[in-house]
């Protein structure tokens, strides 16, 4: 029996969490250096799913499959596709970052109104959330990701309301009291999304008579799965709705900015640039997969929807005045990118969505944590209160300047590569669409230029005066996701090759070619 490398990534951060857990509370500086231990541990195990993984192979790899609930036909059953193992390996690199730059934001608090804040909870949750959603990018039967889909939100909620921002402008009550609404409005949304699908999931087991992904699969290719169009389009409208609102998109998008807006900064990276991947990487495997002419069908609506977001939030993103906010109305206009270019039903379109997902993972976290260090810093979210941080803190200031560059997707960054696809892949079919979605390219210079200004340039704030410039610690977060960034913004390569064989799945499961570009004849 060979090794079972997909279990292994996704028990790792597991255990991590147990053992974390279990440290003494008087052991807080152990039990940080344990769960960074772990996430390393996981990383190096999600580097050897990515080399053992053949882009030329079989569509799912690094298979595994058990009996589980027999009586209700449920399997524990993994596998990996080019899109599934670069988000693992994604959510793999990202936990290290998150884990270093929240290394005191659980440290316990001594003020009137906070409690104390056990170190060993925070970092515990964090690798539980690692495991959950690691093993839903692996999870090739619908009730096992379905389970996975609602059982993450509940580290989640805890790590919104117990250990939020410190950073309120209304002081520790105030900031108590937004802290628990944006926690509890996160988890109803979610578990509503959560709800609808779990009937979703039920009616698509009355219908193909297993959970299995690649049985239902072969059965809708084979034809012995008879679903009547309606019964499809129902299903999948109760997927993509719980996948619409994780995602995030508009108009069940509203919980994003106060989640991210109250958590840390490291949370909040946990939140946009892991926990929401995996909404729009559940588009891409089970709603085109399962439903193809459902898709095809929704797909006019979605596209709006999608634009709809993109300039919608950017918009809001130009008139914030919260810096975590405006990043997470930024990210809402992201992710309508993504969903725009899933369902353009292109090559380029959902290659390009793909490596979104991958680059934006990348940037937004690269600019929210060291939003999250000048924040620290100050002790306020307010651009109002910043200015002229360039001249006190250079490097701080150059990171921040990094970062939002990268989020305006400038070429020869990495999120460049994937919004052109994405804009190419859809006006090839919907030009009218592809071209409003540019607006959203010039809003994004728009509110990135803003907020470097208004923070960093100009005369020295009084309140900033004495800010001190990045440490090591913070240093060995920023730097590596910064030089991932001008990597994969000059050599995509790597990731196309792993990518593009499982659009091409994707693309014969709605049976969807790339239009031929019209030439005219030569007189």
């Amino acid at each position: 029996m060979s090794f079972p490398l997909l279990t292994a990534t996704a028990a790792v951060p597991a255990i991590g969490a147990i053992v974390t857990a279990a440290v003494p509370a008087a052991r807080r500086t152990a039990a940080k250096w344990v769960a960074l231990t772990f996430s390393l541990a996981t990383l190096v195990l999600a580097a050897v799913a990515l080399v053992r993984f053949e882009p030329g192979g079989d569509r799912y790899q690094l298979t595994e499959s058990h009996a589980w609930i027999s009586d209700f036909g449920v399997r524990y059953e993994l596998g990996v596709d080019g899109i599934g193992v670069s988000l693992m390996a994604l959510t793999a690199l990202l936990m290290p970052f998150i884990i270093l730059a929240g290394w005191h934001d659980a440290d316990p608090l001594e003020t009137k109104s906070s409690r104390w804040r056990p170190t060993q909870g925070f970092f515990a949750l964090i690798l539980m959330v690692e495991a959950m959603v690691i093993l839903s990018f692996e999870a090739t039967d619908v009730f096992l990701f379905y389970i996975l889909f609602e059982a993450m939100l509940i580290p989640v909620y805890f790590l919104i309301g117990g250990f939020g921002d410190r950073a309120h402008a209304g002081g520790d009550e105030a900031g108590a009291t937004q802290r628990s609404y944006a926690a509890v409005k996160f988890l109803l949304y979610n578990l509503a999304g959560g709800l609808i699908m779990l009937a979703a999931v039920i009616g698509l087991f009355v219908e193909a008579g297993t959970f299995s992904l690649t049985e239902i699969a072969a059965a809708r290719a084979n034809g012995t799965l008879d679903m009547s169009t309606d019964m499809e389009r129902w299903l999948f409208l109760g997927f993509f709705f719980a996948f619409a609102v994780k995602a995030p998109l508009w108009p069940v998008h509203t919980w994003l900015p106060n989640a991210m807006g109250e958590a840390t900064a490291p949370v909040a990276v946990l939140i946009t640039a892991v926990v929401d991947k995996v909404g729009t990487f559940a588009m891409l495997r089970f709603c085109l997969q399962l439903f193809p002419e459902a898709s095809k069908w929704a797909t006019p609506a979605v596209l709006v929807l999608a634009l709809i977001s993109i300039v919608y939030g950017a918009l809001l993103a130009v008139g914030q005045r919260d810096i975590k906010r405006l990043i997470a109305y930024a990210s809402i206009s992201h992710f309508g990118f993504i969903i725009m270019g899933i369902f353009a039903m292109t090559s380029q379109g959902q290659s390009g969505a793909t490596l979104y997902m991958i680059n934006h993972g990348i940037s937004t976290a690269a600019l929210l944590l060291v939003a999250g260090f000048l924040i620290s810093r100050r002790g306020s979210r307010l651009i109002s209160d910043y200015g002229g941080v360039q001249k006190v803190a250079p490097v701080l200031a150059g990171t921040f300047l990094i970062g939002g560059l990268a989020t305006l997707s400038l070429p020869g960054l990495a999120p460049f590569v994937s919004e052109f696809l994405v804009l190419v892949g859809t006006f090839s079919v919907y030009p009218v669409i592809g071209v409003i979605a540019t607006v959203g390219i010039v809003l994004a210079a728009l509110y990135v230029l803003v907020l470097y200004q208004r923070t960093m340039t100009g005369p020295v704030n009084e309140s900033v005066r004495t800010m001190p410039d990045l440490k090591l610690r913070e240093l060995a977060v920023v730097t590596p996701l910064i030089a991932l960034l001008l990597f994969l913004g000059v050599y995509p390569k790597p990731l196309t090759d792993i990518v593009n064989p499982a659009v091409e799945h994707t693309m014969s499961d709605v049976q969807k070619t790339d239009p031929k570009p019209e030439v005219e004849a030569a007189p």
